[in-house]
């Protein structure tokens, strides 16, 4: 592994986690869309990358503030998660092998869905949705998860349509995410495919994110909510385009 693949990655990587931390969302549409316009690593590998480095993110953002969340819809959610991650991960596997351009498209998509829901969020519930919604929810961002190690834009989406605080949407998101990426890195490490390149980018990745997180942490953007949404939305948008681009053309 060369520098000139390495400090890019840290590079996407650090400015991933700074914003994960500071909206919530984002370290993994960043990191999968952005080093895959590159060509940095194949999508597999960043893929599982990508659940460590989430892991990491959690560990530093969390610490003191599950005490946000409303248990039954959080447990509702993660219960949809865990099989389809299973069922994701399966998927890339047979994708990556018979149509990669397909999968790069594919994440193309995600990423700006996840830009385009930021913006088109529908009005807030008066009440809190059933945990039937939470469940089919999870089922997707499951198998979004597994596919890209990207859970956010279904998860994204439910959640922003609740009436609960800020804080307690972004708490819950990460802790999703920290789920998702957990269950994804135990599976994949069953099958034998956390090789020496993942392993390598993650003991490089993970210090530089827990730096980053814990810079969003003491030095938030001066930002209102709604810019911040634009920003993402912007953000997300151009990674995903230029990703669907470089195949197409």
């Amino acid at each position: 592994m060369t520098l000139a693949v390495l400090l890019p990655f840290l590079a996407i990587a650090a400015v991933a986690g700074y914003f994960q931390t500071v909206t919530g969302f984002g370290l993994g549409m960043i990191v999968m869309g952005a080093t895959s316009g590159l060509e940095v690593a194949p999508v597999a590998s960043v893929a599982a990358v990508v659940s460590l480095m989430t892991l990491a993110n959690s560990a530093v953002a969390l610490p003191g503030k599950l005490g946000h969340l409303d248990p039954r819809v959080t447990a509702a959610t993660i219960a949809g998660i865990l099989p389809a991650i299973v069922a994701g991960v399966l998927l890339l596997d047979y994708l990556s092998g018979s149509a990669a351009s397909v999968v790069r498209v594919a994440l193309g998509l995600v990423v700006i869905y996840g830009g385009v829901s930021l913006v088109l969020r529908p009005r807030q519930h008066d009440t809190l949705s059933s945990r039937k919604s939470f469940f089919v929810s999870g089922v997707l961002s499951g198998l979004f998860g597994g596919l890209f190690g990207i859970a956010g834009p279904p998860v994204i989406y439910q959640c922003y349509r609740q009436p609960m605080p800020l804080v307690a949407i972004r708490n819950m998101l990460i802790l999703l995410f920290a789920a998702t990426s957990g269950v994804r890195t135990l599976f994949v490490a069953l099958r034998g495919q956390l090789d020496a390149e993942i392993l390598t980018l993650t003991a490089w990745a993970i210090p530089v994110v827990a730096l980053a997180t814990y810079a969003g942490r003491r030095w938030p953007p001066p930002l209102s909510a709604l810019a911040m949404r634009r920003l993402a939305f912007v953000t997300l948008v151009a990674i995903g385009a230029g990703l669907i681009a470089s195949e197409l053309y």
